[in-house]
């Protein structure tokens, strides 16, 4: 007997269905941007593009058009695309800078082929990114990527400057996810506010907030999975973030209230970088002591719901449930 989809799930599949032909429409134009004259550009971006992700950032573009009433010309898939591999950009530089070996469940295009040859294809996917934008014509709009591409660098190297740094906060976490993930997310969904009929200087600022809010709650989440999931459910390693020597949400809402022999337990992890002198199930059992996780989930909440409150001004129908349902969802998903 064939398994009943849950409500939300069945939710879930309605809100991809109302912009599945644009999406098919996203992929073969990632298909056409990672063709190249040169093999090794084509077979890494074959590569990449078939590792799978749940194009999340491009569906929310598309939605978002679709909610300002865009329905049959082309600019949003084409912006969709470019979201994307400023996306995958970032994913193949971060995995350099990680060292990581494995992204979704396979070997990361840097484990494959190696460093050199993944940091330029990780400048070629930007450098492509922004030749498309800028074939599109919008100058707005192309000031936005722009400006959105420096945002996620910088947060990255506020990152790599905190490596290690027991005392950063929640705060200070919270700039660097700003930065790394949630301006993307803002960008795309407000970008469509710049082509689509009832788009303007209103609707692009609702949807700015509106996708930074979301992409703080979903990082909050991406950060508490790190601690309650497993490897076969993420895709790379559990704590793998403490492995790398960063602090992430759940353990830094725990370290306030941890004794100091705790907070030396966690240095000494991000120290050495690997469970040596400290086993994962002591960190894991620090998080648990103080209510990391329950209370990385409750910020992630209180971020989905402002997300929500965002789009309260705009006209009831298919796309703005399908936004709504992306915020509930993001706080209750598994991997």
């Amino acid at each position: 007997m064939a398994s009943v989809a849950k409500p939300r799930e069945a939710e879930l599949r309605r809100s991809y269905d109302l912009i599945a032909p644009k999406l098919s429409q996203v992929e073969d134009e990632l298909i056409r941007l990672c063709h190249s004259p040169v093999p090794t550009i084509s077979k890494i971006g074959d590569y990449l593009r078939s590792g799978g992700g749940k194009r999340l950032r491009p569906a929310l573009l598309l939605l978002s058009a679709r909610l300002l009433g865009y329905r049959e010309g082309a600019a949003d898939v084409r912006y969709a695309a470019v979201i994307e591999f400023i996306h995958a950009a970032t994913l193949v530089h971060d995995d350099i800078i990680d060292e990581a070996r494995l992204r979704r469940g396979r070997e990361s295009v840097n484990a494959r082929w190696g460093n050199n040859l993944t940091v330029l294809f990780g400048d070629y996917l930007y450098t492509k990114s922004m030749g498309v934008a800028l074939d599109e014509g919008d100058l707005t709009i192309l000031k936005i990527l722009s400006r959105t591409t420096l945002a996620m660098i910088e947060g990255e190297i506020i990152a790599l400057e905190r490596e290690g740094d027991v005392d950063l906060d929640g705060d200070g976490a919270l700039e660097i996810i700003r930065r790394k993930t949630a301006e993307l997310f803002s960008a795309a969904c407000s970008i469509p506010a710049h082509f689509a009929p009832r788009g303007g200087p209103g609707p692009a600022e609702q949807l700015a907030l509106y996708g930074k809010r979301l992409g703080i709650s979903f990082q909050l989440i991406d950060d508490l999975l790190d601690y309650t999931s497993r490897e076969s459910v993420v895709g790379k390693p559990v704590l793998s973030d403490l492995r790398e020597g960063k602090l992430t949400m759940p353990l830094i809402l725990s370290l306030p209230d941890a004794t100091s022999e705790e907070r030396n337990k966690i240095s000494r992890v991000l120290k050495e970088r690997r469970f040596e002198s400290v086993s994962p199930f002591e960190v894991l059992g620090i998080v648990d002591r103080y209510d990391g996780v329950s209370k990385t989930r409750a910020l992630a909440r209180e971020n989905a719901r402002a997300a929500r409150e965002h789009l309260k001004g705009f006209d009831d129908g298919e796309a703005k449930d399908a936004l709504v349902l992306a915020a509930d969802s993001i706080v209750e998903r598994a991997s």
